[in-house]
């Protein structure tokens, strides 16, 4: 078997697969044309480590839990546009922006579980080069997945760092990158990053600086074509 088959099986919609993601909404931007080719053929699971309540802080309408409650269900229907539904998912519900503070020893625990449950042999994680924490914290934890279970097999999807580094290109090269045509599925994909509302400045109006995912950010993520590589 060549270094990359296991990743062209992954992809190929015939194998199900686990996509862990940081936050609500990283599932769609990195792999939502991923998701809707595995739901359309053997399955998807979707494991949302955090609860996104950490991306308004200065919101006095939307604090953490109840924003947090909205994204869920923002998620819930993400996946429900991609072709999945509600036993697809499993919610962590880890504090954003702190997981790197939750031991990483219960969280394994819970990310096994899981995937057992599911019988999935493929699990697609984070990229190293995304700079968010969580991102960072959640690629670490597969680590310590990979020790333990040498018989699954972990691929990286890129989610920011594709669009804010410069020298992305170069620097991922050496991973001999797949790249996964979405045409397929750029409309559904487009309507799932579109039902997390309240990262696009639709629900929460009192935190001018809370983040908010630009309309040329959305097109940039809907139009273009998925990266994977095998996880290094």
């Amino acid at each position: 078997m060549s270094h990359n088959a296991p990743l062209a099986e992954a992809l190929s919609g015939r194998e199900k697969i686990v996509v862990l993601a940081p936050h609500p909404d990283d599932e769609t931007l990195g792999c939502g044309g991923l998701l809707a080719r595995a739901f359309a053929g053997a399955g998807a699971h979707v494991i949302c480590l955090t609860d996104g309540g950490a991306s308004h802080p200065g919101s006095r309408a939307w604090p953490p839990a109840r924003l947090a409650e909205a994204r869920r269900a923002e998620l819930a229907e993400a996946l429900d546009l991609l072709g999945g539904g509600a036993a697809d998912l499993t919610w962590l519900g880890h504090p954003d922006s702190r997981l790197h503070e939750v031991p990483a020893d219960a969280i394994l625990t819970e990310l096994m579980q899981v995937i057992d449950a599911q019988a999935a042999r493929h699990i697609f994680v984070p990229a190293r080069e995304d700079k968010h924490c969580d991102h960072q914290t959640t690629a670490s934890l597969a680590d310590g997945l990979r020790a333990q279970r040498p018989d699954l097999h972990f691929h990286s999807y890129p989610v920011w760092s594709r669009f804010d580094d410069p020298n992305f290109a170069e620097n991922t090269a050496g991973y001999a990158p797949f790249t996964l045509d979405t045409a397929a599925y750029r409309d559904a994909k487009s309507a799932a990053i579109r039902a997390h509302h309240s990262q696009l400045g639709q629900v929460v109006q009192d935190d001018p600086e809370g983040f908010v995912l630009p309309e040329a950010m959305i097109n940039l993520f809907a139009q273009q074509d998925e990266i994977f590589w095998r996880m290094p």
